[in-house]
């Protein structure tokens, strides 16, 4: 292949006056590469989440090795021109093809160089100022604003090593089920696509679908039918669950995920499973907080209310705190239960035999209960014009409040016996 000259117009009226009187800068650039590398990745993985493997070491080594080669090779070139360039150029078509066989597009390869690229760049900088301070700034700014031909030499290889796996694995259903899981959580999916790579794939396109989001690191495929499409290669790692309201899903689901927080987006048609994919990850982030129950499959229409207020917290909010000033006058101990009786009683009619059967609750501590609302908030509980509005700002407020693994038991109910085993 050659040498830079030959893909490159490198040509410096400076290059021999930067040779002949500022060598001593290019090559104290070579022991700034390692330190300049684990830089360059550091950036890499913070703004780039396909990078993000703690689990794999492996992988981060790689990352490194790549970038440590792309800046080293830089340097080299810095301090001859005549410096060899058929192994890196062999190296990121690997690059490249290996990302297609990961799933990946070339955009997240691109990105990555070019965070590299602006980290090197700042960094090999500083360095030659350092080595040389009479380092005239037209000489070496010549020199590196080569840098830009020079990555898009790189990364036109690695767009030949990608196109090349991709019209390799084309037919292979696997990568037609990845590329058929990235088509149908983009906005628009064109049904004519959609039918062609399912075909493909070998999977029957459903009348209703919903997602299931996954933790970032959580990339480990649960034992699921084949005709769950994997989404685990996204950067938002998630599954495609087709008729997800058929007979015995919902068992299925909670029996693979075990264990695992994950989140099960509402039902939707094919063409509408973006809308699924952004509640069930608004769930699984709620989830994260602590706000949702987590270690377990929640699903996002279980838990509408808090979802729907919460996206309007700040209003829900400072109507709570109107509302549901009387709560503060109670014990703090006290004040969770009140408000989940509150809410219950509010959603059961005030019956209170039907309240503490959805609290798990004796019939005689709900009473009890209801007795101390009645003192706080007195009639204002009943106002049916207030119902709703209470029921919203309860379901806020109980979000922002979640009960602890272990709460202490009310005195006042303890003493007079009417607590139940269950409470």
């Amino acid at each position: 292949m050659g040498t830079i000259n030959d893909f490159l117009p490198w040509d410096l009226p400076q290059y021999s006056q930067w040779r002949e009187q500022h060598g001593r800068a290019g090559q104290a650039l070579r022991g700034h590469v390692s330190s300049i590398a684990q830089e360059a990745v550091q950036e890499i993985v913070r703004e780039v989440p396909e990078y993000m493997r703690p689990d794999d070491l492996r992988y981060a080594d790689v990352i490194e090795l790549a970038v440590t080669y792309l800046i080293g090779q830089f340097v080299e070139l810095i301090n001859d021109a005549s410096a060899p360039m058929e192994e890196i150029l062999d190296f990121f078509y690997g690059v490249g093809y290996g990302e297609a066989a990961e799933g990946r597009s070339l955009d997240t390869m691109q990105k990555a160089i070019r965070l590299g690229a602006r980290v090197a760049v700042r960094r090999l900088t500083e360095a030659a100022d350092l080595a040389d301070p009479d380092l005239p700034a037209e000489v070496y700014g010549g020199i590196t604003g080569a840098i830009f031909p020079y990555l898009e030499l790189i990364m036109s290889q690695a767009a030949k090593g990608h196109a090349h796996a991709l019209a390799k694995s084309m037919d292979r259903p696997a990568t037609a089920r990845r590329k058929l899981a990235d088509l149908l959580l983009s906005d628009s999916a064109p049904q004519e696509e959609v039918r062609d790579l399912a075909r493909r794939a070998g999977w029957q396109v459903p009348r209703t679908v919903a997602v299931v989001a996954l933790e970032p690191h959580d990339r480990q495929a649960p034992g699921l039918p084949a005709e769950v499409l994997s989404g685990l290669h996204r950067p938002e790692p998630c599954l495609i669950i087709p008729d997800p309201e058929g007979p015995g899903r919902r068992q299925m689901l909670d029996s693979a995920l075990r264990d695992r927080t994950a989140a099960l987006g509402p039902t939707v048609a094919p063409a509408e499973l973006g809308a699924s994919q952004q509640w069930a990850r608004q769930a699984l982030e709620l989830a994260q907080r602590g706000i949702l129950p987590g270690g377990r499959l929640l699903a996002v229409t279980e838990h509408m209310p808090t979802l729907v207020i919460l996206r309007q917290r700040d209003l829900v909010g400072r109507v709570g705190a109107r509302r549901l000033k009387p709560l503060t006058k109670a014990r703090p101990g006290q004040r969770r239960h009140l408000a989940e009786t509150l809410l219950a009683c509010l959603e059961c009619g005030f019956n209170a035999t039907l309240v503490a059967t959805h609290l798990h609750l004796h019939p005689q501590t709900v009473r009890y209960r209801l007795r101390q609302l009645k003192d706080l908030f007195g009639d204002s509980m009943y106002d049916p014009s207030l119902r709703l509005e209470l029921q919203m700002v309860l379901h806020a407020w109980l979000a922002a409040h979640p009960a602890q693994e272990s709460v202490e038991r009310s005195e006042d109910e303890a003493k007079n016996g009417r607590l139940s085993d269950t409470a």
